[in-house]
């Protein structure tokens, strides 16, 4: 049985005479990779805030880490860790010195602050770094220090926003490695990014919101599959088995050039199968073959009616 980490129901939530979230429901598994994907203004930061008890909700419920949010705000603060989309470290302390600060502020005894620093200064690669000051730090550098910082009180779920936005390709991919060893031990990563190859990366579960409302949730696979345009590409060496297979394939568009034909299906193993089968029952060799799907962008336009380029603006 799978244990929530987050659950949420009926979460509504407005400024004025605007609602920003409208009755939405979450529940995240323990151990996950959950993506709360969105154009700008569609309520994430909102809904971060109301998990993270630093709003409380007009309306609905809040479990985290099994504690209630409105009656045990303590434990669910003590459960959790927040890595904000700006590197929260001080620029005129060294990276040691920010996560003594942390040690102090969460009342670690100096022996338990040392072993701990060290294994965390190793671990995220800075311990060269750890004797200068974070104005020196690159981009890179600032949000591993910004992530380590949060583990200093070992949270059983982390709150990424936007975690390697600004960063440079390899230092976003140090980043997705970090996340999946937080994950391997246990740890919930509940991820809002602007970068939907990164969702699709590292998250298990993705909910798009929108205009305060989850317009879809499920895992990236399920939610690619939802959206036309899915299609099996069949190359063949020849024209004879070529114009075969346009005959026994219905619905196939074809592109005489490449000898090629493009067949529309929902790229699941079963309906791939079924087709290699009728080829292979009229004896109908295939040269090449591949499934392709939308990607993320494409189901992030379908539901919301923009690009993820769009909505970062």
């Amino acid at each position: 049985m799978t244990t929530s980490a987050i659950a949420a129901s009926g979460l509504r939530k407005t400024f004025g005479d605007k609602i920003v979230l409208d009755g939405i429901d979450l529940d995240v598994a323990a151990g996950t990779v959950f993506s709360l994907l969105g154009p700008n203004g569609a309520g994430k930061t909102t809904t971060v805030n109301l998990l993270t008890t630093l709003m409380k909700p007009d309306a609905g419920t809040i479990r985290v880490a099994g504690h209630d949010a409105a009656t045990a705000t303590k434990a669910v603060r003590a459960a959790i860790g927040v890595t904000g989309q700006f590197a929260a470290v001080d620029e005129l302390l060294t990276g040691q010195e920010n996560l003594q600060l942390m040690a102090d502020l969460k009342g670690l005894g100096s022996g338990e602050a040392k072993r701990l620093l060290a294994d965390l200064l190793e671990r995220f690669e800075l311990t060269a770094a750890a004797q200068k000051p974070v104005a020196t730090y690159s981009g890179g550098m600032r949000r591993k220090l910004d992530l380590a910082m949060t583990l200093v009180g070992n949270p059983k779920i982390i709150f990424l926003d936007e975690p390697t936005t600004g960063l440079d390709p390899r230092s976003r991919r140090t980043m997705w490695d970090i996340t999946r060893g937080l994950v391997a031990e246990g740890v919930t990563i509940f991820l809002t990014t602007q970068y939907l190859e990164e969702a699709d990366r590292l998250a298990n579960q993705i909910a798009v919101l929108d205009q305060g409302r989850l317009v879809a949730q499920g895992t990236p696979a399920e939610l690619k599959r939802q959206i036309p345009g899915s299609h099996v590409r069949l190359r063949f060496a020849g024209g004879d088995e070529f114009d075969a297979a346009a005959r026994v394939l219905s619905g196939a568009t074809r592109e005489e050039e490449d000898l090629v034909l493009r067949i529309p299906s929902d790229g699941g193993a079963k309906s791939v199968r079924g087709l290699l089968n009728q080829l292979d029952d009229n004896s109908i060799d295939v040269e090449e073959f591949s499934v392709h799907t939308p990607d993320l962008d494409d189901v992030f336009l379908a539901l919301t009616g923009r690009t993820s380029t769009e909505a970062a603006k």
